[in-house]
């Protein structure tokens, strides 16, 4: 098989577009990588890099410990399955799987016999003389799977090859892709913008956002503890209630999270409050997942915030309430810049002008020129369009339909232990974190 590396990858179109910044990433051998990231943010280059359909402006591809940076595609011993089949309309089904092995010169006797083998694995061994034409979404996207695993590579590579099917059959071929490349012991690098295909198929999800790499960790590392805000925002549905707070320390106590009117305590002897008390008298951001958050009669002691709902969503299986607590939300745009990477000595000067904006009424005031960092983070002062400020909503579970309204008083109790801390460049506080 193959083990691919990406040292300091980056890509910079003619134009000037910087699609990849300098990325860091290993893939090891027989490992199912996920790619997950919006629209526009790199992964389906990093991809094409690794096959060879795009030169890196700098840095090494390199694959099984050599820089393979010259060497043509045909020679990289990878299969690429894409997004739109790109199936031969006027081949049969076993043409068109038998195809890469027609090429290669292998004679018909052993040939038809691989395409049978592979086209029952898939499902599809009865349709082997139909035409595209013929077959539905899913049974083309076996076909383009099929022929990719004839060839028996080191490496597969695929690009959404399941966005353009509906959700049931999405869910189907899922399983069937992660099973049939851990069957197989193919190293498989896999791009998606859907979140649930990265966590359910995953050995390894490596996020990425605007070229740049967010994270990479195991699917219950990146949602159980998100290296930066990003990643924070992104996964999980709902997504994570982001507020700002105030830090106060009382030390050898606790140390107090001010979220508006109300206030939560990080005991002392929680190993995270070090980390926390670091920040005295400044604003970080509290992140908690609506699973932290328990609703409680209003006088339940403990950790407990009061709102009122603002309105309710209902799916189903489950409502969600969202709630005013009178906090500030932190909101972070999808398509937003990277984070600083100025001078410690600069640093003070932005403070939470990368991922918030501090509340310290100089919204008169005017504000430092933008400073571009180095390697694969930048500075813009101000941006707006990156980071908004509003009145949180914090997003609760409750029972299907439940017997409340909008308007309605609701009061949660917050699991102390399940909060995420991050600071003001969007990365996060906490020790030995991962």
């Amino acid at each position: 098989m193959t083990t691919v590396a990406l040292k300091d990858v980056t890509k910079v179109f003619q134009d000037g577009t910087l699609a990849v910044d300098a990325v860091n990433l290993d893939v090891n051998d027989g490992e199912f990588m996920v790619l997950l990231g919006p629209s526009g943010c790199g992964k389906s280059t990093v991809l094409r890099m690794v096959a060879g359909l795009e030169d890196p402006t700098s840095g090494a591809v390199m694959l099984d410990g050599e820089v393979a940076n010259d060497l043509p595609p045909r020679e990289r011993r990878i299969a690429m399955v894409f997004q739109d089949f790109a199936l031969y309309p006027h081949m049969t089904v076993g043409d068109n799987i038998g195809f890469p092995l027609r090429l290669a010169g292998v004679e018909p006797n052993p040939r038809g016999e691989r395409i049978q083998d592979v086209a029952s694995a898939l499902g599809i061994g009865d349709v082997l003389g139909r035409k595209p034409s013929q077959l539905s979404g899913g049974q083309r996207q076996r076909v383009a799977m099929g022929r990719a695993i004839v060839r028996r590579p080191g490496l597969f590579l695929m690009d959404e090859p399941l966005s353009n099917l509906d959700s049931g059959l999405r869910a189907e071929l899922r399983a069937e892709i992660s099973g049939l490349t851990r069957e197989l012991g193919v190293t498989t690098i896999y791009v998606t913008h859907d979140q649930a295909e990265a966590l359910t198929m995953a050995d390894r999800v490596a996020i990425m956002r605007k070229g740049v790499l967010q994270d990479v960790g195991t699917p219950t590392q990146v949602y159980g503890r998100p290296a930066t805000l990003y990643v924070a925002a992104f996964l999980g549905s709902p997504r994570m209630n982001l507020l700002e707070a105030s830090v106060y320390v009382h030390l050898d106590r606790y140390v107090t999270l001010t979220l508006g009117d109300q206030a939560l305590y990080l005991p002392w002897d929680d190993i995270r409050s070090r980390a926390v008390a670091h920040y005295h008298g400044e604003r970080i951001v509290v992140g908690m997942r609506a699973e932290a958050l328990t609703p409680v009669a209003p006088d339940t002691p403990g950790d407990v915030l009061q709102g009122r709902i603002r309105y309710l969503e209902h799916h189903g299986h489950e409502s969600l309430a969202f709630l005013d607590i009178g906090a500030t939300a932190v909101m972070v745009d999808e398509m937003g810049g990277a984070v600083d990477d100025a001078p410690p000595g600069q640093r003070g000067l932005r403070r939470f002008g990368q991922v918030m904006q501090r509340l310290k009424g100089r919204a008169g005031e005017s504000q430092p020129e933008p400073v571009s960092g180095s390697g694969n983070r930048t500075s813009v002062l101000p941006d707006p369009g990156r980071h908004h400020r509003r009145p949180a909503e914090l997003a609760v579970r409750l029972a299907p339909y439940p017997a409340v309204s909008a308007g309605a008083p609701l009061a949660v109790q917050v699991r102390m232990d399940a909060l995420h801390f991050f600071d003001e460049r969007g990365d996060r506080i906490d020790v030995g974190w991962r």
